[in-house]
């Protein structure tokens, strides 16, 4: 290339560079400012919080605003957690730029939740990348205040529940209003208590495994060698099999929610790289309760004190995110919810609720641990829900089940009251 060629190349990729960060300015919305109500005044934005991630088809770009960190992790690959002490916040909005491997990452990420953010990526060669996305935070802000105090009066009748219990099981609860009936209102009681996950850490392993379909990088079609050295006991249907033998990545996904199949999880475990992916997952959707630390039913990694550790507003964090189709493109977040409803372990929330209301959910049960969930799925008045208590867990069963009924009654009964305009 002559000097020429070079100057002139150089000059489009600045004007380029030019357009994309005039692009950022005019796509990121500004917070509204409360003005004292007067006529024409904007509404004021909900309170920015410290942790947001941008959500873009096939990945994230994940903020700490307090930590001064980012994290970009898409279907091209992953920056890990990168120290950004440039970051400026104004306004409620995150803005700064990092490059890692050669390639600059400029962003402006509203700090509140439902915002829209933008993203630009510069590689070392090659054209950039624009990535204009819905912020992600926990809770997300409800979309109508007004419908979503209506919501508010479950908390006291969940802290009842809660309380009573507290003596022999310790528990949290967190429910999201999915279908707009209530605003989209998100209500917690003991939301980030932290018991050990059990089985419930399945579900990260499915969403990595599906974000990876979408990414185009795997089949659920797939076959991976199983070996009798993987089968473990415990819940499952692949331990009454005979092994060696290749079994294709539905299968194993399927069996791990279905039938909460510790054999599958830990075969999924070793094919997605380890502990580490699935923790990327977690990181990159800012969740700090959870982690992967131990697979399923490895007693002496427990012994060690490596274990699963999830949290009711986790659970519902990545819910959401499913349900909004933020983590997963909306096949592969049907499949979810399908396996989910498809559920075999039902003693818990489904047994609480009248025959037939429609739920997809999931278990976790250890000894000192019961949890269970997912999403009711009554038409007009969908939620999403997390039940996690600790204690023995036959009690801790009985808690789970009065707090499911408490929402569904909650959600199918008017209550005297509840509205608050």
């Amino acid at each position: 290339m002559s000097k020429a060629d070079k100057k002139r190349s150089s000059s489009r990729w600045g004007a380029v560079r030019v357009l994309l960060v005039v692009l950022v300015l005019a796509l990121v919305p500004q917070p509204a400012v409360a003005d004292g109500g007067g006529p024409g005044s904007a509404p004021a934005r909900p309170p920015a919080g410290d942790l947001a991630w941008l959500a873009f088809a096939g990945g994230a770009f994940s903020v700490d605003a307090a930590a001064r960190s980012v994290r970009y992790r898409a279907c091209d690959g992953d920056t890990g957690r990168v120290a950004d002490p440039g970051m400026r916040i104004r306004d409620g909005i995150a803005r700064g730029r990092v490059t890692v491997g050669g390639t600059t990452y400029a962003y402006d990420v509203p700090l509140t939740g439902r915002s829209r953010g933008f993203l630009a990526v510069f590689p070392p060669a090659g054209p950039p990348d624009g990535h204009l996305g819905t912020v992600v935070t926990d809770p997300m802000p409800p979309t109508d205040p007004v419908a979503g105090r209506r919501l508010l009066p479950l908390t006291g009748q969940l802290a009842a529940v809660v309380d009573d219990a507290a003596a022999t099981n310790p528990a949290g609860v967190t429910v999201r209003d999915l279908s707009g009936r209530y605003g989209d209102q998100q209500v917690a009681v003991n939301g980030t208590f932290r018991p050990k996950a059990a089985s419930v850490i399945k579900l990260w392993i499915l969403v990595e495994l599906l974000r990876r379909v979408d990414c185009g990088q795997v089949s659920l079609t797939d076959g991976v060698l199983v070996t009798p050295a993987d089968v473990v006991g415990g819940t499952g249907e692949l331990q009454h099999e005979t092994f060696p033998q290749v079994v294709t990545l539905y299968r194993l996904a399927e069996y791990m929610i279905i039938y909460s199949d510790n054999t599958a999880a830990n075969v999924l475990i070793d094919y997605l790289g380890g502990f580490a992916p699935v923790n990327a997952l977690i990181d990159s959707m800012n969740q700090r309760e959870t982690i992967l630390a131990r697979k399923l039913l490895d007693t002496e990694a427990a012994r060690r004190g490596e274990e699963n550790y999830t949290s009711p507003d986790d659970v519902i964090s990545l819910l959401g995110a499913v349900w909004d189709a933020d983590i997963l493109a909306p096949p592969s977040r049907d499949l979810m919810i399908d396996f989910m409803r498809r559920q075999t372990l039902n003693n818990k929330i489904p047994a609480a609720l009248p025959p037939g209301v429609p739920v997809a959910h999931k278990t976790g049960d250890l000894p000192d641990a019961s949890h269970d969930v997912g999403y009711y799925l009554i038409p007009g008045t969908e939620v999403a829900v997390a039940f996690l208590t600790g204690g023995p867990i036959a009690t801790g069963d009985e808690v789970v089940r009065r707090l499911a009924r408490v929402v569904y009654d909650y959600l199918t009964t008017p209550v005297p009251g509840a509205v608050v305009e």
